[in-house]
């Protein structure tokens, strides 16, 4: 059976030695109260409810999945127990605004948290995460009165969310949906239309949920401009929150899936469905995309967390499976054999994982940080360069983290050999529940369009200059420093790489945009190996820092030692495929488009 623990201590090394998020304890909310105690009362709180409390729900979520009676989707035996505990303990209000009964606290944290959770049960914690993200739409693109009715309960957990897009026809082309919004007389709207692949969109473990549902407005303009967002709930709610009659709005059936069984993916109906316009007519698809950038985040994290679950559980494997002898002659002579973890074969397939695990950790949590930053700095300059930021790396790390995150859940199985093929050993699930995460919130290969034609040339280049900027920096600060150059100059290196391929685009692009569409999931791995790169030479960094004047007479020399050995491993063995990338990228489209669609 697989197991979960979670690697509280890589976690607390990334907030206080490489972020040092109490630097910001005078300059943003919520930072002041998040103590090293606090932030340390706050991982192990969620590192237990995730280890006792979901993992063992994992493999029964995924067994007995979820089922539709009467209209009702019934979830796994345990989750509504395991719901309540985590919104009884506060869990759905970690990093919520205070005013809505939320505790405010860092961002950054709650990301942390999710990971967690996220690692023990992905198909559970996305109920409470879709949630977060339907709140984070009415927080910025709501009434008062809204907020005000809405959020708090959300808050809690009382009530759940959801986001509601995709239709049968339409998935990322929203131009063409046709679900109608008729205006009333009284300022409501009448919903009518139908929606697939909506996760959580029917359960039992809220009492209300309340859908975020894209519509048109008859009369509005054609195509995405004329997308407007409404409120949807579940049951009806009066002045003061209380609950009145069912809206007109069910589940028509739930999609029988590939993983994430313990998650209801409905096909959603709704039959003039009483709905209350958010922001402005004709403007959904803006409020849409703060909602879906919270969330890309969040599958990110999920790509991360699927890694790390599969990661411990392999090497748990592979330290106990006896086969064959070490290369080097029998390491343990006192054995039939030798544990697989002695063979460089395997040890290439861990490594793989752990450095990308760590290394994405060590990104999300920056770009965690970074959100914070974005939505709480009094500086508004400061803000502008968050948020560039932001969305630069945003459609990066969900592709990159999810593709990877796939793999990894693949080299894990692999370790196992035919066990890992076997569903009793778990490993299986980790595979299929992580394919999910390359595809929804946009698929990958959209991510990788929406960075070369949106993200790239916003604001004249603005934020890829940015973060040029800030690794190069970096270089130039330490490129005389002889202890750090095995990490800075490899990075300096891919960097200079990742500005040839940016140049490159700029420069063909334009005369012919199927390169551009053919560079760009080269150049998205390019950045996010770039971005990785950038973590693990500043983790470097700070681990030769640590090993050269130790802090106090507990401090853990292993663990810092591990982690230069594991930065050595990236920069040697992993980063260098950002040469094949640029290649890649350099050859242009030609091969890859001048094949005639009847020869495939």
């Amino acid at each position: 059976m697989p197991s979960y623990t979670a690697p509280v201590r890589d976690m607390q090394f990334i907030l206080h030695e490489l972020l040092k998020i109490d630097r910001y304890n005078e300059v943003l909310a919520g930072f002041s109260e998040a103590t090293p105690d606090t932030v340390a009362a706050i991982l192990e709180g969620a590192a237990q409810i995730s280890q006792e409390i979901l993992q063992p729900l994992n493999r029964i979520g995924d067994r007995e999945g979820c089922r539709l009676e009467n209209g009702r989707v019934v979830t796994p035996d345990g989750f509504k127990d395991a719901y309540r505990t985590v919104a009884e303990g506060g869990w759905t209000a970690l990093t919520g605004h205070a005013d809505h009964g939320g505790q405010g606290l860092p961002y950054v944290l709650g990301l942390a948290v999710n990971e967690m959770m996220a690692s023990a049960n992905m198909a559970f914690t996305m109920y409470p995460g879709l949630t977060g993200g339907a709140m984070e739409a009415i927080e910025i693109g709501g009434t008062d009165e809204q907020k005000a009715l809405y959020l708090p309960k959300m808050l809690s957990g009382q009530w759940a969310g959801t986001m509601n897009l995709t239709e049968a026809h339409c998935g990322t082309d929203l131009g063409l949906l046709r679900a109608k919004a008729e205006p009333q007389a009284d300022g409501s709207y009448r919903i009518t239309g139908s929606k697939i692949f909506i996760s959580a969109g029917e359960h039992d473990l809220a009492e209300n949920i309340i859908h975020l549902v894209l519509a048109k407005i008859p009369g509005g303009p054609d195509g995405v401009k004329g997308i407007s967002l409404f409120i949807v709930p579940k049951i009806l709610v009066h002045p003061g929150g209380v609950l009145g009659e069912r809206n007109a709005v069910s589940c028509g059936s739930i999609e029988e899936k590939m993983g994430i069984h313990g998650n209801s993916t409905c096909v959603m109906n709704y039959d003039g469905a009483v709905g209350h316009l958010i922001g402005e007519a004709h403007q959904g698809l803006k409020t849409m995309f703060i909602m879906m950038n919270a969330a890309r985040l969040g599958v990110a994290v999920q790509g991360l967390s699927q890694a790390e679950a599969a990661y411990q559980n392999a090497v748990s494997y592979c330290r106990d499976r006896l086969q064959g002898r070490s290369l080097r002659g029998p390491q343990f002579p006192d054995k039939p054999a030798d544990p697989i973890i002695v063979h460089p074969d395997v040890r290439r397939m861990l490594m793989t994982v752990k450095v990308f695990k760590e290394g994405a950790r060590a990104l999300a949590y920056w770009a965690g940080l970074t959100v914070d930053v974005m939505r709480k700095h009094p500086d508004p300059e400061t803000r502008r360069k968050a948020e560039d930021l932001l969305g630069l790396l945003t459609p990066v790390m969900k592709a990159y983290f999810t593709d990877m995150g796939f793999n990894a859940t693949n080299l894990c199985l692999q370790c196992y050999g035919g066990h890992g093929y076997i569903a009793e050993w778990g490993m299986e699930q980790f595979v299929r529940d992580a394919r999910i995460t390359q595809i929804y919130e946009g698929a990958n290969g959209i991510q990788a369009l929406d960075l070369i034609a949106r993200k790239l040339p916003a604001n004249k280049g603005r934020a890829i200059q940015l973060f040029l900027a800030v690794a190069g920096e970096f270089c130039a600060k330490y490129q005389g420093n002889a202890s750090l150059s095995p990490f800075v100059k490899p990075l300096a290196a891919a960097l200079e790489r990742l500005t040839e391929a940016t140049q490159w685009l700029m420069r063909n692009a334009i005369s012919n945009p199927d390169n551009a569409g053919a560079a760009s999931v080269d150049y998205l791995y390019m950045m996010a190996l770039v971005a990785l790169g950038y973590q693990w030479a500043q983790v470097a960094r700070i681990c030769q820092n640590q090993l050269s004047n130790p802090d106090d007479d507990s401090f853990d020399r292993q663990f810092y030692q591990n982690k230069l050995v594991c930065a050595t491993f990236f920069m040697e063995k992993i980063l260098p495929e950002t040469m094949a990338h640029l290649a890649k990228i350099k050859a242009g489209a030609d091969s890859l488009m001048s094949l005639p669609a009847d020869a495939f």
